[in-house]
């Protein structure tokens, strides 16, 4: 008996609609749309594996996830699959890879983005944190908040309570704020080869406290110093963050996929019409 192809699937979604990716009882959530996409265009029950929770309300614009398939695509996949897809979720890629591939356990790198925005803009609603408050944060300090966890390795005072993290190391590449596309759009940007549940949202937390004086750097030093709660910690709402980049050491360009074992270039049948 043959066995099953297994597949990686790239795409994107807006979560404000869905209860995060993972599948959970009585909430919709992108893993369970995405799935009940593929039962009706094939006709069988696929289960997707992603690479990572993403929360409530939080978006991506880079999502992995794989999959197993031991039968033929239909001509023009991707755009007739889309088509069974909400307005909110797209898949983007689709294409074959090592059988112990995995979307989960084989990414080394993850990044993500939160936009923060200090003027009203109907047309960003729901996709960035409108900061309503007077007292606009000090960006200085917010970027020296940002930088100052490039120092550690360990971030216990910026994982939910609730967690069940066997480590709490994490390995930073990436931790600072820049200008969006005016003066009143920052966007922070974080990336390593792992997060821990809710840490990204408390890191910006974090840096706004600081920017608005209601955190020191000194006390944020000796929280990562000691493994401690911040006396003061602000998780940010979620719909300012996106999952925006998965790497994986067999997949290093877009369209280039290779691991040890084998190549696999993706299958233009299933890419066509897209894009």
């Amino acid at each position: 008996m043959e066995r099953n192809q297994r597949y990686f699937l790239e795409c994107s979604y807006h979560g404000g609609d869905y209860f995060g990716w993972q599948k959970q009882p009585r909430q919709i959530s992108v893993q369970e749309t995405i799935e009940d996409a593929f039962t009706t265009i094939l006709g069988r029950q696929i289960e997707i594996t992603g690479c990572g929770r993403t929360d409530t309300g939080v978006h991506a614009r880079g999502y992995v996830a794989h999959f197993n398939y031991d039968g033929d695509f239909p001509p023009n996949f991707l755009r007739r699959f889309n088509k069974f897809l909400p307005k909110d979720i797209a898949v983007h890629h689709l294409y074959p890879v090592h059988w112990d591939a995995h979307a989960r356990f084989d990414a080394y790198h993850r990044a993500y983005e939160y936009h923060l925005i200090f003027a009203k803009d109907p047309f960003k609603q729901g996709l960035a944190t409108y900061y309503s408050y007077a007292n606009k944060p000090d960006l200085q300090r917010m970027q020296e908040a940002a930088a100052l966890l490039l120092q550690y390795e360990e971030f216990f005072p910026f994982c939910k309570s609730n967690h069940q993290a066997k480590s709490l190391i994490c390995d930073l590449k990436r931790s600072e704020w820049v200008q969006g596309d005016h003066s009143d759009h920052w966007v922070y940007h974080i990336a390593s080869n792992r997060f821990l549940r809710g840490m990204v949202r408390l890191i910006v937390g974090m840096c706004i406290n600081v920017g608005t004086g209601k955190v020191t750097p000194d006390e944020v030093r000796e929280a990562l110093e000691q493994q401690k709660r911040l006396k003061k910690s602000t998780s940010a709402p979620p719909e300012g963050l996106y999952l925006t980049d998965i790497r994986y050491p067999y997949r290093e360009k877009q369209g280039e996929y290779e691991s040890p074992k084998e190549a696999f270039t993706p299958n233009p049948k299933l890419d066509e019409d897209s894009k």
